[in-house]
């Protein structure tokens, strides 16, 4: 699939793709914007469900030229909505969401969206704090420009919510391995933290 546009979050689709796990039955894109992300995931997924409480956002994925028929878009709130189920989804995706709310409240429904022996993923935004915070985020200015120039520029679809950043990359690691234990991070130099956790089977590892 072509991109229609890139931006910081579409770079890091690949990364959410190669997370996907073998046999995926349901997936769930929170926070799916355009829905760009979860057509993608159509491929790799017998369903997916993109959820955005935007209803722009969801007009506009709705609305998009080819919607695969394994699609399906909610306009609802991933928090708080009853209309998903917990423990339902083999994988779950949430990119540029988590900082739109209070951190742990947000992970740990995403948690418990995702099914036993499913796989999270989440690729968030984090605040410079320390010298070290500025020197990396700067080493990403020169990568940025050249891939934008690569790819027409960078932007997204319009009326997409925005949200600054409000816990440093330190507190948001210190987070995330204490409410997923065993989880994979890592930096980007694209001003991004990638998350993946594996949630234990019940009653096995």
């Amino acid at each position: 699939m072509n991109d229609p546009y890139w931006n910081h979050n579409v770079h890091h689709h690949p990364a959410v793709l190669a997370a996907v796990p073998d046999g995926c039955r349901t997936a769930l894109d929170a926070g799916c914007g355009d829905g760009l992300l979860a057509r993608k995931l159509a491929a790799r997924s017998v369903s997916v469900t993109g959820v955005d409480r935007s209803p722009e956002m969801i007009e506009l994925a709705r609305g998009h030229a080819y919607v695969p028929g394994n699609v399906t878009y909610l306009e609802a709130d991933y928090l708080v909505d009853g209309t998903l189920p917990e423990n339902a989804y083999d994988f779950v995706s949430a990119v540029a969401v988590v900082h739109h709310a209070p951190f742990e409240e947000a992970v740990i429904r995403l948690t418990r969206l995702t099914a036993p022996g499913g796989r999270l993923v989440i690729v968030g935004l984090a605040a410079n704090r320390t010298p070290l915070d500025w020197l990396i985020s700067a080493c990403g200015v020169p990568a940025s420009r050249l891939l934008a120039r690569r790819r027409g520029g960078t932007r997204g679809p319009a009326g997409m919510p925005m949200e600054d950043a409000y816990m440093s990359w330190r507190q948001v690691r210190q987070a995330v391995h204490r409410l997923l234990p065993g989880c994979d991070y890592r930096r980007t130099l694209l001003w991004r933290y990638v998350v993946v956790w594996d949630r234990p089977r019940e009653g096995g590892p």
